[in-house]
């Protein structure tokens, strides 16, 4: 049975919708109170300054004392969080705490952490919204071998994938390329190639790993906005540096249908509500491949306008989908520290400088340059770990707030 999104605000929903305003051709929400559940990240900006912009009063929870936008001027104020790795109990109480106690009439998950906030959700019996569908839905999409089955049964392409140890993972290893990466993992970490002239060590096929044959072709992702089975916006990019796995510049792509009708075709037929986003790869054929689902904010956010974004998170009918004028954007500072990897390969470093300074970065604003300019010190808390924990940048930003296989469920699931 495909599973089905929950249903986000229309204009009988009291409350995400009081009175309206038209503003520039848009329907805007009245000033509301509005959460995010994290802010070290620039998405997180980006959103705080959609949601300013849009009249909202912009709350942040963190678990990090210093971050991104703490001294941004579209957040009203800042709160400290336990992370939910560390206590998800402490860390529902607090989170709970803060809506009731703030008057929060929606609440925006950002990025890894958006299965604890909808686990808080799940037991909330307040006046707030939380904008994304429930517990049960998230899981089934974070999970990688879940998702591919669902898309399968939907009749939707699909790569071959199983879980690690069962005859159907071992019979995809013996046949050619894969991917073994874990079922709940996030940011590329435990991701390995093999092959049967490089076949895994048991180690990689441990317990919560999955196998998936390995598609080479263009990688792109994509990020969308859908409300019951309805797709209001959507992105298609590609990423242009990459620290790691995860890009830190990208390029919105305007030649990817076929990845557009895929993800119509999957919202549709799930009913989803809520921003999801998918990492595919498109063969020499044309042919589209979602290897994984990520059922929360992504980098694609920097491209959407936001006049149009405000609508249709704080609206019911948002009006036609605009980007930004860029099509190409970047977070900065990495990559120029990426650029400065290249010191010793001459032609590389000099590509690599020129580009930092020739494409728009994700964290400059005039009306508010604080984030910009502090942002090696509001970072420090991410930069500690990567400099002294032995992290990627990727893993340092999201080890206490990703959702792991111990971590606990709601009580009803």
């Amino acid at each position: 049975m495909a599973s089905q999104g929950v249903p986000l605000a229309d204009a009988s929903d009291r409350r995400i919708l009081s009175a309206a305003a038209c503003s520039g051709g848009l329907w805007v929400a009245m000033a509301k109170t509005v959460l995010l559940t994290l802010g070290r990240l620039p998405k997180a900006l980006e959103l705080a300054r959609c949601l300013h912009g849009a009249g909202c009063k912009v709350l942040v929870a963190e678990p990090f004392g210093l971050h991104l936008t703490r001294p941004s001027r579209a957040v009203a104020r800042s709160f400290r969080v336990t992370a939910p790795n560390d206590d998800p109990n402490a860390y529902a109480a607090e989170l709970t705490t803060i809506i009731d106690t703030q008057d929060v009439d929606l609440v925006v998950p950002i990025s890894e952490e958006v299965l604890h906030v909808a686990r808080v959700a799940a037991g909330y019996h307040g006046k707030a919204s939380f904008f994304c569908p429930p517990f049960k839905v998230l899981h089934e999409l974070h999970d990688k071998a879940a998702f591919i089955e669902l898309a399968g049964r939907l009749g939707l392409r699909v790569p071959e994938t199983a879980r690690a140890g069962t005859e159907a993972a071992d019979a995809l290893l013996s046949r050619g390329e894969a991917v073994i990466k874990p079922a709940l993992g996030c940011s590329g970490v435990g991701l390995s190639f093999v092959s049967p002239q490089h076949p895994p060590t048991d180690e990689q096929l441990g317990d919560g790993m999955v196998v998936q044959r390995r598609i080479r072709g263009r990688e792109i992702s994509t990020l969308s906005l859908a409300r019951r089975g309805k797709v209001l916006t959507s992105v298609v990019y590609d990423g242009l540096v990459h620290a790691g796995t995860v890009a830190v510049a990208f390029r919105r792509c305007e030649d990817c249908e076929a990845a557009e009708a895929w993800v119509a075709a999957f919202v549709e037929r799930t009913g989803y509500s809520g921003f999801i986003a998918f990492d595919i790869i498109v063969d020499e054929t044309g042919a589209v491949f979602p290897i994984e689902c990520n059922p929360r904010l992504t980098s694609g956010l920097h491209f959407f306008d936001h006049a149009h974004l405000a609508a249709a998170l704080l609206n019911a009918e948002p009006s036609a989908p605009t980007f930004k004028a860029e099509t190409t954007m970047q977070e900065g500072h990495t990559a120029l520290a990426i650029a400065y990897s290249h010191i010793l390969q001459p032609k590389a470093f000099v590509r690599r400088f020129a580009n930092v300074f020739t494409t728009r970065d994700v964290l400059w604003s005039g009306r508010d340059p604080l984030p910009f300019l502090m942002m090696t010190p509001a970072s420090w808390p991410v930069l500690q770990r990567t400099l002294f924990g032995g992290k990627t940048l990727a893993e340092a930003a999201t080890a206490d707030i990703e959702w792991r296989p111990d971590s606990p469920l709601p009580p009803d699931h």
